[in-house]
């Protein structure tokens, strides 16, 4: 593979995006050498930016908020799976915690992961016993 290097500085990195942009206009073909150099570089790109770049996932409540808003979901849709209003309000609130059955139906009807519903998370009572 022509001219692959670990990335190993932002100049790396800046010349792995060049090299690998080069290829979305003429995407090659897959197990061909121009198809190998794409897979590597995105690799090396990837393993770049997860040690120098890392996403936190949302804690629960966060990914459920997200979630409702990217699907433009109102309230009723989540009551629609958790239970009753008043249950709903407490979670968002972050004043009850998700049970795993509310996880399990998240999961299943929602897609959201359950690697981000079983996050642990701190409620408001938690928050304000600190305080004090």
């Amino acid at each position: 593979m022509e001219n692959i290097r670990p990335i190993k500085t932002e100049a790396d990195y800046d010349w792995a995006i060049a090299e690998i942009t080069k290829y979305f206009e003429n995407e090659p073909e897959v197990g061909s050498p121009d198809g190998d150099r794409f897979d590597v570089l995105a690799i090396l790109i990837e393993a770049y930016e997860d040690k120098h770049y890392p996403i936190a996932s949302p804690d629960p409540v966060d990914a459920i908020h997200s979630h409702m808003k990217l699907f433009n979901l109102p309230r009723k849709a989540l009551v629609d799976v958790i239970g009753s209003s008043p249950r709903v309000t407490e979670i968002l609130a972050r004043k009850r915690a998700l049970t795993l059955e509310m996880v399990y139906k998240l999961n299943r009807e929602w897609h959201i992961p359950a690697e981000v519903l079983v996050k642990p998370y701190h409620l408001a009572k938690d928050r304000e016993r600190k305080r004090a």
